[in-house]
Order: C-alpha cells, then structure tokens, then sequence
C-alpha cells in the first residue's frame, strides 16, 4: 500500500517514539537510526525501519528528525561523512528536535542554509501537553521561514496532537520553554511559601492544597507538585535541576537585558535551599530542605488530624438557626449582589451604603435601608459586613453611629471582606468583651459580582460552633462553596490570605513571563496559547494575561486590592516568622504599579511595571505596517501571467464556477457574467444549458441568521445538484462568496455545503481582494489604510456587531471562528513564496498533496499572485480533486480568467439623455460609508439632494411612526427625482445595535425592509440606481426592483460593480450601481457620483456642427424670442431625438436680455439631447463684446455690411477673443437680402459670396463657420421662388472642406425639400430658421384662447410643429 512519504530520525527517545506512531497511523512510514537497543526495539515494533547510519536515515525521506540532546553532536550526526544531510535529497525538510539554546539554533540554520542547499530547516520543540484537554498529549512548537514551515507543516501535524507554529526566526520552541521553565520555578518557590505560611497559622496543608487547588490561586505546579512535596516523593536532586534551568533563563535575560525580579528571588530561595542540603544524598525529600528554609514543621502539620471542611459545613447548615431579619453593611460591587439575593432567598435584609444612590436601588430591589450603620442593627438576627478593608470594618462596628452599639444581645457578625487573620482575632476578643453575647463569623468570600448575585460564592468560614450555627443559613444562602475550617475565628482569613499570595504572585509572574516573552520576540497571543497547555499555567495566568493582551485595563479586580491583600500577607509573615521573599518582591512590584498612578485600573495592568521599565510591549495586537515597504520586500512576481493559461485550461475543464455570493458586492471584479437573485431547479438548469464559465447566485445570507443562512445554502446546493443532473455534461465549482474583511456565516455555510456536496478534498480561505485594499502576507490578513497595512481583527470590521472576530492570522481565525473544531495547527497555507517562486504547478502540488477535509489559507498580494494560485488550483481539479472556496472577488475573475476593463461610465451605456435623476440609497453603516457620504454631500451640494430616514423611528418606534417616515422619506425623493436632482436617501447614521448578534441582524433587517418599502413607493424612474452596502443592494435589488437576473456590465469604479437590471424588473436596463460598504477611500463615492452626474452643458455647437458633418445633415438654428419659444424648440428636440440651436438675434436680446439668454441656457442645460445657444448678427463690436461674457457657446461675427477689409479686421479681432473662451465663431461673406428683427437689406446691397476671396477671409479671421451668400434672403422669397446659386456653394465647399470650416446658410425658410437635400450633399451644415417659426406664433395668436396659460401652450405647439418639421427636413431628427 502507497504511503504519503518516508519520515526519518536520527536518534530517539520516547517522544520521538510517540511521534512515529503518530506518523504511522497517519499513513507515513518511518525509519531511524539509533544505537540504545531499547529504543530501537521500541521502534521496530511499531512498524519502523532500522538503518545503519544516520545518512542511511535521510535517503529517500520527505523529512527527517534529528534529536539532538547536546551541540556536540551536531557535527557527526548532520554534517559527518555519515551524516544525516549526506542522504537526504534536494526539496526534502530537516527537522531539529533539540533543547540547545536559541543562539545556538540560530548560527546552525545559518551554517545550514551556507553547506546545504538541498533541505528545508525547522525547528521543533515537543512536550506533552498538560491542559485537560491536551493532558498527556504530543504539543510541537515549530518555527522556521514561512516556506520551510509551510513545507513541513502536513509532516508535523501529522507527528502531534497539537501544533503551535512561528514563522521567522527559529528558536521559537527554545524560548517557550524558557518562558515555561521561568513560571513553574516561581509557582513552585511561591506553592512552598504559601503551605508554610498556612501551616504556621494552624491550617492543615491538606485543607490548604484542597480548598486552593480549586480556587483562584490554583496553579499546573501546585496542583501537580504539591502533593509529591507533601507525601515526601519530591527529592533533593529535583532543585539541581531547578537551579540549573532558572540560572539559563536568567543569563540569557542577563545578555539582553531584562530584569526578571521574580525568578531572581526564586532561583536565590532554591540556591539557598540547596545549601541546606543533605550532601550527596539526591534522594532526601525535599521537604526537610523546605522545613529549614522557612522555619515550619510542615512534615508535623501533614500529619496532624485531618477533616473535611465541606463535611463541616454541611452539619453546620443542617442544625442552623433560623434567620430572619439581617443588616447589611458595604453595598458596593459585590455587596450588592449578595443583599439582593438574600432578598430573593425570603430574607428580611435591612441595607447601608454611604453611597446614597446605591441606597435607592436597595430600595427599590425590595430592601429596607438605614441612614447609619447603627440604625440597620436593630432588631437584627445576623449582620454581614461587606466592606473593602479592616479600617471600613472598624468604623461601621465602632466608629460614629457604629453598629455595635445598636446590635441586639445575642446577634451574629459575618465579616466577609478580606482581611488579616490577626485583625479578626483582635475582632473577636472585642466583641467578647461588648458583654452582649455578640458571635463573630470570620467569612472571606470570593468569586465575582456576578456568583456574588446568583447566590453562588466560595465562601470560607471559621468561628465557634454557636456562631456557626447562628448563621448557618445564611452562609449556605450565598454560597455554592462553603468550608468551614476548624481553628476558631481567623483561619477562613488565613486560608483566604494564601490564596490571595499565590493569586498575587501568579498574576506578576504571568506579567514578567509575557513580558519576557515580547522581549524574546515571540507572538505573545501564541505564547499565551503554549503556556496554558504547559506546566507554566495557573488560573490566574489564563484569567488575566488576556487582559494584558488585549491592553484592556477595566477593573475586574483593581490592582490595589493586591496591594492590601499582598500587604497582609507581608505583616502576617512577620507576625509570625515566616520569610516569604517571593510573594514580598511581588507585593513591591504591585506597589510600584500604584505609585505609578495604576492603582484603580486591573490587576493585569502591573505588566505595565515590566512596559514602562524594559519598553516592550505584551499587548497582542500586530503591527500596522507601512505597506509600500512591505510590498517591496516581497520577492518578485511569478515573470508570466497565467491568464491565458487559465482561459486554456477552462476550455479543457468543462466545471462551471457558481459563486453563491452572500451579498451583491462580490461581483466588483467580474465583467459579463449574469447574477440570479433567484434559485430555482428551473432557473439553474437554464443556467447550466448555457454552458457559462461562471454565474452568481445572490443568496444575501449576510443579512440572515446562521441558522437561516445554513438552511439557505443547503438549498441552493440540492437544488444545483438536481439541475446539474437534468443538463448533460454539467458540473460545477462551488465558490462561497463572502466578505473580503472576514465577516460572514463562516464556517456555518461551509458546513452546510459540504452536508449536501459531500466531503472536499480542502476548504480554500482566499479573502485577498485588491481593489478593497486586502493584502494576506504571511497569513496576516491585512486592511490597506492609506499609505499602512492594518491588522484585519485591529479594524472596525472585527468589531462587527454580528460577525466580529478577533484574529488577523487566518489560520488562527479558522480556529476561532470554528470554535476549535478546526485548530490553527492543522490549517496549511499557500504562501507567497511559493507562489512567486514555483508558480502555478507548485501550487497544484502543494493542493494535491492536502489530506482530505484539509483547510488551506492562500497569501497573495498582487492580482498576479491569485492567477497563479487560480491556475495550480484548475490543475488540481483535472487531476480530480474537489475543493470548497470561501473567497473574496478577486479570487473569482482571476479563476474564471477574466481580463480586467476599464470603469463604465454613463455615455458607454447611453443614458446622458434621461432626464430624471439619479437614486442613491445607503444603509452601510461602516465608518467609512459615513466618512463617504459626508464627503458626498459636501462636494456635490449644489446639485445633490438630501433624504434622511430616521432609524430609530425605523426600527425602535411604532408601527404609525415607520409608516409615516416611510411616505416621507418616498414623497420626498419623488419630487427630488422629477426636477432632475440626483437623490440620496440615507439612514440617519447613529448606529444602532442589539444586545446579541441576533438583535443586531433584526434591527438591520427592519432598516433594510423600510428602505425597500420607501424605493417601492418612489414612482419616478431614476437615470441610475446606486446602493451603499452589501444587505442594503441585496434588498433593494431583489424585493424593491424585483429583479430575478442581471447582467454585471463591469465596474463604475475600481471594486464597485455595476449591473443592468433583467427585463423582468421595474425598471429594464437601467444602471444599477452596487457600492460597497467597505471600499475605496473617504472620496470614492463622491467622485462616483459626480461621474454619473445627468450632463449639463457638455455639448458645443462644434460637437453639432462635426457630429454633422460626419452623418451628412444639417443642425437648425432657430430665432427663439420668449419662454415659449425657447420650450418648442427644446421640447421638438427631444421629441424628436434631434440636436438642434437656440438662437438669440440682437433684436430679442434687446427686448428679452440677460433673462432671455439665462432661460436658454438652463433649458439647454435640462434638455435631454444635445442643445446649445447661438448669439446671431453681431453687427456691434459692443454687442460682441458683451455676448463673450454671457455664456453663449458660439456666435456670429456680422461685418458684411463693412468692406472686405474692413469685415475681416472686424471679425479677426472678435474670433481672436471667442477662441480664447471655446466659443465657436462663424462670419458671414457677402451680404443677404431681406428683413430679418427690423434689419433690412435692400436688394442692391446684397452681395453673393466671392469665392476667390473666401479662402483669404478664412486664412486671416481663423473662423469656424462661413455664413455663405448663394441668393438665399432673409424673411420670405419672391413669388417665383428661390434662386440659389448651388455651383458657387459647390466651389464654396470645396474650399471650406478643406480648412475645416461649417458651411450655414440663412435664410432657410422657405426653401424647398429638395433645395434644403441638394444643399446638405454640398455641405451645408446648419440652417437658420426664423421667418416660419415666428409665423406660426403670430397666427395662434388668432386662435380662440382666451386665457393666457392657453395662448401660451398654443403658440408652443404651433412653433413645435414647424420646428420639427425642419428637423426632418434637415436630417437632423433621430440623431441626438
């Protein structure tokens, strides 16, 4: 039977032993070299293969282990002429399993890589683990170059049950340890300070190993060797090996430096230890040498009379009183909570607090409460005090008002704060003394406000029998553990007090261990993961060590409760003899967290002590890097694009790509693909007939419940099978589109797919998305911001009320999100390395080789780097394989092989002609989406209007209230629509979340409906539809537009996809723009917009005239005089789909003025088809003059009635001036005959355009537009009919064809259909309309009307009808 590869080793010993099982079972075979016949023997029994040499080991291995338990072996056993690289081939991995130091592991990689350039070096350090969950079990901690660890990593998951991996530098395992070793020798040293301290208080070390060991002093060490210390099995030698270990880890802090104040002390208490010792007898138990170190009998007390204290406890509350009235003193944090839960367990409690708020929700909980301490005495059975320290406890007893004046004879005390022992002795003899029969409960408690109000504490109690009895019921009330300890009142404080030292101390070694750790360069989220399955662990190392991780600092537990707890235990050890120099050093260390202003944040927070002294820092966020920089050092590109490759191998491979995109934004790379929003048997078998590379189903899940969204994919999946099934040949690749910023029902969707698809051979992690600015490098998914590379899990992504996370490494993401079921150790990677340095068949190697059900996570950080990694994955796929994708966009066209085009605007799909605006819905609430629209609103003010919706009237108000915003907010965009406003209808932006992810999904689900219901209510076609945010485009495209399929056109911008609605929509064709929440920077959206902004004064009349020129008709000119003028012409024009002129002569500029050229400006500016404004007959140098300022966009030079020379001065001067501003000049060359606004030209001063002299009036005035003379006249022609001189006009074009010039003639009405044709074909470009247009509007006047609204709309019609006409007539109509 084929295995997946040969693992050697050089060397073994029993965890190798282990590990070769492991690989076995696994499906590799092994072969060693060892001369222990033991061992050897061992192996062979497992299945393993005996080779005579350590070279014979590394022939023919995939990898092979070297145990190297002293540097001096390296030389012979790795490089010797029998040595292990001796055998191994080129590509094969060499692991190093050795406990030499880090430097030392360093320079031999370096030698390593300079003699041999044929392996990959690791680096491994294997434990057993000792976490419950990983008890007993094979730990690897690896490192080496990310490629080296890549290659290995299939190999090393293989060897353990769990595999801890460090890319970079190797020693990583070395360091652990180190960090590891640092811990258990100050648990220990601190596990015998604190049974000595307890037994010198007269508390049984069992009780004190019984009662810890389940609390929050509880640590690996005390739990495990405590017990060993106590029965006497702990030998003498064990602090040899102690001493040597912890004197390692202090020389190498020593070399770097790094002060470790802790384990100094604790490596002084073993060096004095041993000089205590026993000479050369290593087998003397180590408790002798204990004894004589602190000055305690401990061997006298472990075998003193024993007892159960929860034994106790429970005779105590079966025999006790009854209670029925108690006070209450201290109703802090905890305080509170267990008064209230003492009400809800029918006791009468009577509350104090000096805090006067806290007394009003006593009240108001159903409490009674009292001004003093005194006055909640009276009467009282029981009164607990709940205070902070032993100066509160003595004013509420004796202070003014103070309780024990006012404390009935007979009443019990239960005193619950942590105090000293010595101060609750004193207590008791006081309270003797009162003469009023008072009994005192020594109670410490812990476990947190939140037990403390459930009834649930651990509660330690001492006094006399009586006392007990008396408050039996009351201790049971609130405690879920209860001990009582024998030894009278004071030994529940001395067993609180060393739980206290140990908590305390474990708290500061947990900050020197991380803070040595960073100092060491390690991850110290990683590190936190080693040592809490490591014997280095404790409660209190898991409890707070997250908080120094995350820099959060909020106060659980402030950190000067440990000054006073730690500062008890200082004077109890003097009191009572004890040197306890562990728990003194950490006590100092917490005092100088206090003194640095620390004192009320966490606990955790003395690591700052560490910080501030050293500069490094355990908080364990990665680093926002620069990311040109990082790019930069990257190795280069793999040298050929793959995409034609890929388009080759999807010709070969015949499965289609289905993207089930849980939200419309995964299309933003893909062009000419078509979108489902439905997912019917019928509608994907049509799909699969077409035999597509590629479509997308939009399942919207994003917006849905896991639960919801699980059942969802399930669906879709039954439902690809059966249409695939139906069509002949069809198969398919499943892509599960999803955030590129990691937020998603992952893996919830995976797990559904796969429950329908059946097992793939690897799930794909690829969320690499360019365009966004998402980098995976060294499977760090990162965030682009700016110029920086931001940890993904550091962004406001992660924060993400239904899908946050914390982790930027994917793998370790993988693990989170899973819960654990899928560890970050097992998940491989393909890196970037790999991609650029073996390309694509690397890739379908490194694939192929995946165990089935494997995750892998790819790096890429180029669109290059995803076409490599597209092209190795079709491989694999010929070759059989299945594979499962969770990707962002990229992945997708570069799977597909699509070759990017450039962003779409308006006039691509021809929509600069309608006139209504354009719609813009955001619900994105992403900081950036609110960035975005800010900056829009601020840039396109002048032509952008407003529609704000309220969301909590939304989603937190009455039915009337949603209702009423809805109607709004609709009527509102309405109007905004049909005046030609582009409209944003906008979510008021204060988010607004639930409690839980859930109620978080239900508020967006009620915004994103209302957005829905308020785009149903807009009646008005938009020019475009743009939609912000994933949920909000889903929802507006499916149940607002109702649209079933769509064609993604392209982009609008880079990572913005653009669609064109189904024919089965509301609105066909129309541009629907989906924009992401996430993309582009805080200018994107706005200068999106103001691309698809409806053309205003694009058009020239040069664009007519050459557009014209090209189509062979002719543009008309027409004389407009008034509003109704000006609105026949512009409503003609797009009647008719015609350009055309509006023009102003002199006469009705006199008459009409600035308002008059402003009017037909405007409507040029609103018409739907290109229209421009003309200034006509510029006879006056002043008029000229004043017509350049006013915004026309060309106008007439009129200097014919001047001498040649004269004209040509004239109009070079005015044309030299026009060009400056863009303003096309056209001249007239000859004179006209006729009446044209009161200007005549008698016939004898008419004059037809010389040719001859043309082409020098041309060449001096530089015009743009000749006004010919070929017998054409002003006003109406004779009764027998025009005569136009067409051969000048033909010699004329001639001319002016070749200078690029326009040919006009005036003069058009009147003319026939054949004139108007002939002159057209002889290049006659724009005619001038007058006469017939004022005609008509003088003959409606003779009409009926007699309201003036009605003359005014049937003068418009009259002229529209004569307008339109000549826009046939001149060829024009049609053309715009």
């Amino acid at each position: 039977m084929a295995t997946k590869g040969i693992v050697g080793f050089v060397s073994l010993d029993d965890l190798s032993l282990e590990m070769a099982a492991s690989l076995l079972r696994s499906g590799y075979s092994v072969q060693a070299f060892e001369i222990s016949e033991p061992l050897i023997k061992d192996f062979l029994k497992l299945g393993g293969s005996q080779c005579a040499s350590p070279m014979e080991a590394g022939k023919d291995v995939l990898a092979l282990v070297a145990v190297i338990r002293h540097a001096d072996q390296i030389s012979d056993v790795i490089f010797g002429n029998e040595g292990a690289l001796k055998g191994m081939e080129k590509g094969s991995i060499f692991i190093l399993h050795s406990t030499i130091s880090p430097s030392y592991i360093q320079n031999l990689e370096k030698n390593f890589t300079d003699d041999c350039e044929t392996a990959w070096f690791v680096n491994i350090q294997v434990t057993k683990g000792k976490s419950e969950v990983l008890d007993d079990k094979i730990m690897i901690t690896a490192s080496g170059r990310s490629d080296a660890i890549a290659r290995a990593q299939p190999v090393l998951s293989a060897m353990c049950e769990k595999l801890y991996v460090f890319e970079g530098e190797v020693g990583a395992g070395s360091k652990i340890k180190m960090v590891d070793e640092l811990l258990e020798g100050i648990h220990l040293v601190a596990a015998m300070e604190a049974i000595s301290l307890g037994a010198k208080a007269g508390i049984h070390p069992w009780m004190i190993y019984d009662i810890i060991s389940n609390a929050a002093g509880n640590s690996w060490v005390f739990k495990n060797h405590v017990p060993q210390l106590l029965r006497g099995t702990t030998k003498y030698h064990t602090l040899t090996v102690f001493i040597q270990k912890l004197g390692a880890v202090l020389d190498l802090a020593k070399s770097l430096p790094f002060p470790l104040p802790l384990l100094a002390v604790a490596h002084q208490q073993l060096v004095h230890g041993s000089i205590h010792g026993f000479g050369d007898n290593e087998d003397a138990p180590v408790t002798k040498v204990w004894e004589k170190m602190h000055g305690v009998n401990v061997s006298e007390a472990v075998n003193a009379e024993t007892y159960v204290p929860e034994e106790l406890a429970s005779q105590i509350t079966a025999s006790a009183n009854t209670v029925n009235r108690i006070g209450f003193i201290g109703l802090g944090a905890m305080g509170y909570g267990m008064a209230t839960h003492l009400l809800s367990s029918n006791f009468t409690v009577l509350g104090y607090d000096v805090y006067k708020p806290t007394l009003a929700r006593f009240a108001n909980a159903g409490g009674l409460i009292g001004n003093s301490p005194a006055e909640v005495c009276k009467d009282v059975d029981v009164l607990v005090i709940m205070v902070t320290n032993e100066a509160q406890a003595e004013n509420v007893l004796y202070g003014e008002f103070g309780a024990v004046s006012a404390l009935p004879t007979g009443a019990s005390i239960i005193l619950t704060s942590t105090v000293s022992p010595g101060f609750v002795s004193q207590l008791d003899r006081r309270l003797q003394n009162e003469g009023k029969n008072l009994k005192l409960v020594d109670a410490p408690v812990s476990g947190g406000v939140k037990r403390a109000s459930m009834g649930t504490l651990t509660i330690l109690a001492s006094g006399t029998d009586e006392a007990l009895k008396a408050t039996g019921s009351v201790l049971s009330a609130l405690s879920e553990k209860l001990y009582v300890l024998k030894g009278g009142c004071g030994a529940g404080s001395v067993v609180k007090m060393v739980n206290q030292l140990l908590a305390g101390v474990h708290i500061a070694s947990g900050a020197e261990a991380m803070a040595f750790g960073a100092r060491l360069g390690l991850n110290t989220r990683m590190l936190f993961d080693v040592i809490t399955n490591s014997g280095g662990t404790s409660w209190m190392f898991e409890n707070r060590v997250p908080h120094m991780l995350d820099n959060d600092y909020t106060p659980y537990s402030a950190l000067d409760i440990f000054v006073k707890d730690l500062g008890i235990v200082s004077r109890e050890c003097l009191s009572r003899r004890v040197p306890l120099h562990i728990s003194t050093v950490a006590h100092q260390l917490f005092l100088a967290g206090s003194a640095a202003g620390w004192g009320r944040q966490d606990d955790a927070g003395v690591v700052k002590v560490y910080e501030t002294l050293t500069g490094v820092k355990v908080e364990g966020k990665l680093s926002v890097l620069n990311k040109e920089s990082v790019l930069r050092s990257l190795p280069s590109e793999w040298p050929v694009d793959p995409i034609s490759e890929i388009q080759t191998l999807n010709q070969s491979n015949s499965k289609t790509l289905v993207v089930l995109d849980d939200d419309p934004t995964g299309t933003q790379t893909v062009h000419d693909i078509e979108v489902l929003t439905e997912w019917t048997v019928e509608s994907l078998t049509e799909q699969f007939r077409k035999l597509p590379k590629c479509f997308f189903i939009l399942t919207n899940s994003r917006s849905l419940s896991s639960e919801k969204a699980s059942a969802l994919i399930k669906e879709i999946c039954r439902n690809l099978h059966t249409a695939a099934e139906s069509v002949k040949n069809a198969d398919y690749t499943v892509v599960l589109r999803g955030d590129s910023t990691l937020r998603g029902h992952f893996p919830e969707e995976a797990d559904a797919a796969i429950s329908v698809l059946g097992n793939m051979d690897a799930w794909i992690i690829c969320p690499f998305f360019l365009q966004g600015g998402r980098y995976t490098i060294g499977d760090i998914h990162y965030v682009a911001d700016s110029d920086k590379l931001v940890p993904a899990g550091e962004t406001e992504f992660a924060k993400d009320a239904a899908f946050g996370y914390k982790s930027s490494n994917l793998r370790e993401w993988v693990e989170e999100k899973t819960g654990g079921r899928i560890p970050a150790s097992s998940v491989t990677s393909i890196s970037i390395q790999l991609l650029r340095k073996g390309g694509p068949d690397a890739v379908c190697e490194r694939l192929c080789s995946l165990k089935e059900g494997s995750t892998c996570v790819v790096n890429a950080a180029s669109e290059r780097d995803m076409s490599v990694f597209a092209a190795g994955m079709i491989k694999a796929e010929m070759k059989g394989k299945r594979y499962l994708c969770r990707t962002a966009a990229s992945f997708v066209s570069a799977r597909v092989g699509i070759v990017p085009k450039a962003p779409i605007l308006p006039r691509d799909l021809g929509i600069n002609k309608e006139r209504n605006g354009g719609l813009i819905v955001v619900g994105s609430y992403v900081p950036k989406t609110t960035k975005q629209v800010e900056e829009l609103k601020q840039q396109c003010v002048q032509f952008l209007r407003s529609v704000e919706v309220s969301v909590p009237k939304l989603a937190m108000g009455s039915i009337e209230e949603r209702v009423a915003e809805i109607s709004r907010a609709a009527e509102m965009a309405d109007v905004f629509l049909r005046a030609r406003r582009d409209t944003i209808i906008m979510t008021s932006r204060e988010l607004v979340t639930g409690k839980t992810p859930s109620e978080s999904l239900e508020i967006n689900f009620k915004v994103s409906s209302a957005l829905v219901e308020i785009v149903r209510k807009i009646t008005t076609k938009p020019r475009y539809i743009l939609a912000k945010g994933g949920i909000t485009s889903s929802d507006l495209a499916t149940k607002a537009l109702e649209a079933k399929c769509a064609k993604i056109v392209g982009q609008a911008l880079a990572g913005v996809p653009l669609w064109q609605l189904g024919p089965e929509s509301r609105y066909p064709g129309v541009p629907y723009i989906v924009f992401p929440g996430n993309v582009g920077d805080c200018k994107a959206l706005a200068e999106l917009v103001k691309s698809w902004v409806r053309p205003v004064g694009l058009s020239s009349t040069k664009d007519l005239l050459l557009n014209a020129e090209k189509g062979g008709y002719a543009i008309g000119a027409f004389n407009v005089y008034n509003l109704e003028g000006v609105e026949a012409v512009v409503a003609a024009a797009e009647e008719q789909h015609s350009p055309a002129i509006l023009q102003i002569h002199p006469g009705s500029l006199k008459q009409g003025g600035i308002p008059l050229i402003a009017c037909c400006i405007s409507a040029a500016e609103q018409a739907t088809v290109p229209i421009t404004v003309h200034f006509d007959h510029g006879t006056s140098k002043q008029d000229l003059l004043e017509a350049l300022e006013l915004g026309f966009d060309s106008l007439m030079v009129d200097g014919s009635h001047l001498s040649f020379t004269e004209n040509v001065s004239y109009t070079k001067f005015i044309s030299s001036l026009a060009h400056m501003k863009g303003i096309l000049v056209e001249a007239e060359l000859g004179r006209l005959s006729g009446t044209e606004d009161d200007l005549t030209v008698e016939d004898y001063e008419a004059k037809l355009t010389d040719a001859n002299q043309a082409q020098e009036f041309i060449d001096e005035t530089g015009i743009d537009a000749l006004a010919v003379c070929i017998g054409n006249v002003h006003g109406k022609y004779p009764a027998s009919g025009p005569k136009l001189r067409l051969d000048l006009l033909k010699d004329l074009h001639a001319l002016t064809s070749k200078k690029g010039v326009f040919l006009v003639l005036h003069g058009a009405s009147g003319l026939s259909k054949e004139l108007i044709k002939g002159c057209i074909e002889l290049g006659v470009r724009k005619f001038n309309v007058n006469t017939e247009v004022r005609k008509a509007y003088m003959d409606s006047l003779s009409g009926p009307n007699k309201d003036l609204v009605h003359v005014m709309a049937a003068a418009k019609e009259a002229m529209k009808a004569v307008v339109a006409e000549k826009m046939h007539l001149f060829g024009s109509a049609g053309k715009a």
